[in-house]
């Protein structure tokens, strides 16, 4: 069943989208991992706001922090022009604060930043969620089980084995999915009952505005550092608040396919963010783009189609397996298998195969990039190659993980 309405109306957003993202370095030195681009023509952050928008969530802010001019640029370019009467999709940082200037010290401080834009509203729920993970959801059916709940706080759980669950957050829940206990990285996981799974904590959470209004007063008092994971949920537990689980593998989405139930990527990692790329491209991908009744928007562009050039042999452009984006010419080269992002231009001779290309990347003459991701603006030299000698990848100044990427990234 899906679920829209006056439920997701009388919902104002809070979307956290200051991290830095150290562990996506260097694709983030130069922007917050919110920013980073995914699949092509998206970036990151595009992912949680076109949940909120599907759902019908319109009143969104975005917390920006770390190196977030061009994050906020996006959000203006996009996001900003597609809210209507008494709706917005309008980006925040700590320096447009008339409170303080210093960053925000924990996801829960960042909200208590802007209390004010709570208290001013006339929400009755709030729904704080995460910008930097990849996935699919509606919203609106967390909202309709935290309202079915009498909820003060429903908190959305990925159900994972528990081998994996080491890893997050776990909720010990009853039968009614009512949180009884948290625990940070747990070494024995308590499973949910009668199944081998147990809830992680997606950092995703509906409040109801009231009792989040209180207990953000509360725990500032107690800790400057406030943080949802840490603090609040504890507070909220000792207390005897109404806390939920919510479980993501209900949610379903228009055109949603039986495969997609419960994709969810943190992407945190270069391993983790090239692999989830690269799964884009399979045949039947487990996050499919084609889904017209669920769309990730982004700003587009007033670019022309892609298109291929020279049929020559030996100079001949092909696309294949791949994602390649709009404004993009593949002039007498060969793409396999790899991820082409706007305004990319990749020259005769030259050949590009399992690599993701960010946007206006111009690879020269007779190159060779083989499981590498180049950064946006980024010319690549006639007869360069990359990817096949990670000893001279790395003499050139470029990043290679254990696993063999490289990364070339843009300089100070």
């Amino acid at each position: 069943m899906y679920v829209t309405g006056n439920l997701a109306g009388n919902t104002i957003a809070m979307v956290l989208a200051g991290g830095k993202g150290e562990r996506l370095a260097p694709l983030t030195l130069r922007r917050p991992k919110p920013g980073v681009a995914f699949g092509g023509k998206y970036k990151i952050i595009d992912f949680v706001l076109s949940n909120m928008f599907n759902s019908g969530i319109k009143k969104v802010y975005i917390l920006t922090q770390y190196k977030a001019y061009s994050l906020m640029k996006h959000i203006r370019e996009s996001w900003g022009k597609w809210a209507g009467l008494g709706e917005f999709f309008v980006a925040i940082s700590p320096e447009t604060s008339s409170e303080s200037e210093e960053w925000f010290k924990g996801t829960a401080d960042a909200i208590h930043h802007y209390l004010r834009f709570i208290e001013s509203s006339d929400a009755d729920y709030v729904a704080i969620f995460g910008g930097d993970h990849i996935y699919r959801m509606d919203i609106s059916q967390m909202i309709h089980y935290h309202r079915m709940s009498r909820a003060d706080i429903t908190i959305a759980a990925l159900e994972v084995p528990c081998a994996e669950a080491r890893r997050f957050g776990v909720f010990s829940v009853d039968d009614d999915n009512r949180v009884t206990a948290f625990e940070e990285k747990p070494a024995n996981p308590v499973p949910i009952p009668g199944r081998d799974t147990c809830f992680a904590s997606m950092g995703n959470y509906i409040f109801s505005t009231r009792r989040l209004i209180e207990v953000l007063q509360e725990g500032k008092k107690l800790h400057a550092d406030l943080d949802f994971g840490k603090h609040v949920i504890p507070m909220m537990l000792a207390k005897k608040d109404r806390v939920f689980a919510y479980n993501f593998n209900d949610n379903l989405i228009p055109g949603m396919k039986p495969e997609e139930k419960g994709y969810w990527k943190d992407v945190g990692t270069i391993d983790s963010y090239y692999e989830a790329n690269m799964e884009l491209i399979h045949v039947s991908p487990q996050l499919n783009l084609y889904n017209y009744k669920w769309p990730i928007l982004t700003n587009q562009g007033n670019y022309p189609p892609a298109k291929t050039v020279f049929d020559e042999d030996g100079r001949r452009g092909m696309n294949i397996d791949s994602y390649v984006c709009a404004g993009c010419i593949t002039s007498g080269s060969v793409v396999r298998r790899s991820i082409v992002g706007p305004l990319t231009k990749i020259n005769s001779y030259s050949l590009v195969e399992d690599s993701i290309l960010f946007e206006n990347v111009n690879v020269g003459r007779n190159v060779k990039i083989r499981k590498a991701i180049i950064d946006k603006n980024i010319t690549i030299p006639d007869g360069t190659t990359i990817g096949y000698d990670h000893g001279e990848d790395r003499r050139r100044g470029y990043t290679v993980t254990e696993s063999g990427i490289v990364v070339v990234s843009q300089t100070e």
